[in-house]
């Protein structure tokens, strides 16, 4: 017996749903992979020395332009031809990569660095939601409240649990802390519509990146080389969380769930304190303990997806 049309669409809305989120699935665990290395850069930074921030973005971002030329090779044809891009893909590539850092370190140059950070690190929360804006995305009450949640949980790791005033002293590096937040959850989201654009293209934004902040470094900075086991950070650095992590966040925002991910995105200080914990250069404590019961159970939140009931008659 046939179904009526209006029944039969119905029923059929919760199938195409999930061949969405399944089709999402693997795009969104390699964006996870890049929570993860971000999660390392606290330790790894720590471990390079005390490399001034424009010389080791530098030096990172040029180790990161090598992975896109690796990819480029496997490819084949001439490397040129994978830099001709559209005009807004690179202002949207310069202006994220380059753009985010840049303001973050003036941020850290105007304003206390626990206040800097703590606004900073709202680009996750707008990540989910500006996500919204997106065409076949929608905002819910769960994924606000668990970014939320997130937020407050690494304000709590950002801050150790103590109270901040925000200084208008700092007035300037506290815009500058809001300008790094919105510049990379917007360059997350903006990316989605450039989903035709390869991953591969991150390279070139890494490549410009690193100009651009040997220039800033050669104008601003005095140049202190790495010494020892340094080298073996910066290589680390270079190759993970300010390395291969760009190109699979690129894939992650363009072809899974950003507000997944937006959501996940808290994760990262909470797993880049227990490392530091783990590797002893730093203590645990109860905000540790506070910190994760938020940070995971807004994850959780952010990412439950209420199942879908179907009409049968």
């Amino acid at each position: 017996m046939r179904l009526p049309s209006a029944i039969a669409i119905e029923t059929s809305k919760p199938f195409t749903v999930m061949a969405v989120q399944q089709s999402q699935t693997k795009p969104t665990l390699i964006g996870f992979s890049a929570i993860l290395m971000w999660a390392t850069l606290a330790l790894l930074t720590q471990l390079s020395g005390n490399i001034p921030p424009f010389q080791l973005t530098a030096m990172c971002f040029s180790i990161a332009f090598g992975i896109g030329l690796v990819l480029w090779i496997r490819k084949g044809g001439n490397i040129l031809q994978h830099l001709a891009l559209p005009k807004p893909v690179w202002a949207l590539g310069i202006f994220g990569l380059f753009g985010y850092h840049c303001f973050y370190f003036i941020a850290l140059q105007n304003a206390p660095a626990v206040q800097a950070s703590l606004i900073a690190y709202l680009w996750p929360l707008l990540i989910v939601i500006l996500s919204a804006l997106l065409p076949e995305e929608s905002l819910r009450w769960q994924h606000l409240a668990g970014a939320v949640a997130g937020f407050v949980g690494a304000g709590l790791l950002v801050t150790n649990g103590q109270a901040i005033a925000l200084n208008s002293e700092y007035r300037v590096g506290y815009l500058f802390a809001i300008a790094c937040a919105l510049t990379w959850s917007s360059y997350s989201v903006l990316s989605r519509r450039f989903g035709s654009i390869p991953v591969d293209a991150v390279g070139g934004f890494c490549g410009v990146t690193a100009i651009l902040a040997w220039i800033c470094h050669f104008l601003f900075e005095t140049t202190i080389w790495p010494t020892g086991h340094q080298w073996y950070a910066v290589l680390a650095l270079g190759l993970g969380p300010v390395g291969a992590a760009f190109f699979t966040w690129d894939y992650g925002v363009k072809h899974g769930n950003i507000k997944m991910l937006g959501a996940l995105s808290y994760l990262a200080p909470l797993l880049s304190t227990t490392l530091l914990v783990l590797f002893g250069l730093a203590k645990p404590s109860w905000i540790l303990a506070i910190s994760c019961g938020l940070i995971v159970g807004g994850a959780v939140l952010a990412t439950y997806t209420q199942p879908s009931s179907t009409r049968t008659k």
